[in-house]
């Protein structure tokens, strides 16, 4: 082999855990390169919400959160079960504690803020948190990238210098309810004066994050390649020991002597591979995920006998998809009061603001129960939500587009008969489900589906309602928009082990090849268990891949290698 460029790391993939895995390689002294195939850095993680999701670590402690290992392992027992062994559960808990303060100690730009409030999905479960275990970036002036800025994705909707972080955006979405909306829009609207006077460029959440990590890697005088994409494994003797890529506009064979680790996102913008392994239907005009997530590494890895995991599941994404085919991701808006969910027969099935991951499991399982109808659902609210709340990127009180109109992204009527005439449902379903609705709202208890009984619930609902998710729907014009069972990417990938080493079938590791992330199998195995859950472990196993390749540890023997190793 004739090799036109030699390192010791190779990183596949710019997204957190990319450059967790290439901070660690560069600061523990390895020649390393990060390898991006799109034209900008940053991945999914960039259009992400920038949450990180590991119990225990030190921003919770400094904010102090009382939390321990045993209580994440029991709550990760509840949610995860045995769908990934004790052992990566443990390792994940343990060395995400260590990657958080590792980062922290190098990089006085890596920083993170305690999400106060921001629920564990599952409260109501042994060991869960309802004030949470989730933390996020602070919001972080992108002029400090310098010449890298304009190589960072930009976010999925131009906010125009009004900059939220999670907990902004919190209280920002009762601006009209509450003391502490008001205020806290005073807070954007100076990063808004900044912006437009001393040209700051802040940014938050996903862009807060990548730019954080960027910058680091920057000053560690980090090499990054863009526009490079990934096009085949080179192997000897069955080890993996470098990569060809695609490298102004010619295929070049990169040496890797220490290890290659991929961190390159999930297959869910590759309709092939979401109709071999999603259930049906699929379609990755559904999907949020940038358009590089083609799932490059199933196939190479596949003819090295890796073995897959979770190929079934996404980490899903409820949304609406506008005139343009762009989907928008529905957090926050599934919990605002006067607003439900129905199917295509009008009939609420489920807990509105039901953790996003659940909710699109839901869908399929009501899909499949109803005789295969039409996948989407309808999300439905009244005046009143519309002028109160945020709702679908708009302000409250501001209309929808006029071309959501004329698409009919958006349907509405000044009756809840006109709009199911619209809908095209049974007659006299909605109006039935809308009364019993407002019952409810009436006593502050859902007798159907128990909405506003969590923390979870109740985040983004109204906190001047006794129940802060029911009110009335009733007053008009009501709106209806479909709802389709998105996501924010693909969950299944090669099986790895506690040192992010990709696994055969028969449990043996294949030599050189690490993986992390979206294109590994989910360390989180079918659940979600809060938010961040998918950044936490993929900048946590991107970090201890870095580490292994480093100690250059040698690899197990099949006999050293037991089934709890190797469980997904």
């Amino acid at each position: 082999m004739e090799w036109d460029y030699e390192y010791d790391l190779v990183v596949v993939g710019s997204g957190a855990s990319g450059f967790s895995a290439a901070i660690t390689g560069k600061r523990e002294g390895l020649k390393t390169v990060l390898i991006e195939k799109e034209q900008y850095f940053g991945g999914a993680s960039a259009l992400s919400g920038g949450g990180v999701w590991i119990p225990n670590n030190r921003y919770l402690k400094e904010a102090g959160v009382q939390d321990s290992f045993e209580d994440a392992k029991t709550y990760l027992d509840e949610t995860v079960r045995d769908k990934t062994s004790d052992e990566m559960k443990e390792t994940y808990l343990r060395r995400g504690v260590e990657m958080l303060d590792y980062m922290h100690d190098i990089s006085e730009h890596i920083r993170f803020s305690y999400a106060k409030d921001y629920s564990d999905y599952y409260p109501q479960l042994k060991a869960g948190k309802g004030k949470g275990r989730s933390i996020e970036p602070p919001v972080f002036n992108l002029n400090k990238l310098g010449d890298w800025r304009k190589l960072m994705k930009p976010p999925a909707m131009d906010t125009k210098g009004f900059v939220m972080t999670g907990q902004d955006f919190r209280h920002v979405n009762m601006i009209t309810r509450t003391w502490k909306g008001k205020a806290r829009s005073l807070t954007l609207g100076w990063r808004l004066v900044q912006y437009l006077i001393f040209r700051t460029r802040y940014s938050s959440l996903g862009q807060a994050l990548i730019g954080r990590l960027a910058l680091a890697y920057k000053e560690l005088e980090g090499e990054l390649w863009l526009n490079s994409p990934f096009v085949d494994l080179v192997v000897e003797d069955g080890a993996v020991v470098g990569i060809k890529i695609m490298k102004d506009g010619k295929e070049a064979n990169v040496k890797a002597n220490k290890g290659v680790i991929f961190a390159s996102g999930g297959f869910s913008r590759k309709q092939e591979y979401r109709e071999k392994y999603l259930p049906a239907p699929t379609d990755q005009a559904w999907t949020s995920s940038p358009e590089g997530q083609t799932g490059d590494l199933l196939s190479p890895a596949l003819r090295l006998g890796a073995k897959l995991g979770f190929m079934d599941k996404v980490w899903g994404a409820p949304s609406i998809i506008d005139h343009t085919g762009t989907p928008f991701f529905l957090v926050a808006d599934r919990a605002i009061p006067s607003m439900i969910i129905t199917d295509q027969d009008g009939n609420r099935y489920i807990n509105e603001p039901t953790p996003y991951h659940e909710f699109v499991d839901k869908m399929y399982e009501h899909h499949e129960r109803t005789g295969g109808k039409a996948i989407h659902s309808w999300i439905i609210l009244d005046h009143k939500a519309k002028k109160r709340h945020l709702f679908a990127g708009l302000f409250p009180g501001q209309d929808f587009p006029k071309a959501y109109y004329d698409h009919d992204v958006v349907l509405k009527s000044d009756t809840i008969a006109g709009l199911e005439e619209k809908m095209n449902i049974p007659t006299g379903n909605l109006v039935q489900t809308v009364e019993r609705f407002n019952e409810f709202a009436k006593t502050g208890k859902d007798l159907d589906f128990n909405r506003g009984e969590t923390e979870h619930d109740r985040y983004y609902g109204d906190p001047t309602l006794d129940n802060p998710n029911l009110d009335a729907i009733d007053k008009a014009p009501f709106y209806a928009l479909k709802v389709y069972p998105g996501d924010i990417g693909t969950k299944g990938g090669v099986v790895i082990d506690q040192y992010a080493r990709v696994l055969k079938e028969d449990g043996i590791p294949i030599e050189g090849l690490y993986a992390c992330g979206n294109c590994s199998a989910a360390v989180m195995g079918e659940s979600y268990p809060g938010p961040g859950a998918t950044i936490g472990p993929g900048m946590t196993f991107g970090y201890i891949a870095a580490l292994h390749c480093k100690e250059k540890q040698e690899t197990l023997s099949k006999s050293d290698v037991t089934d709890e190793n190797v469980t997904i």
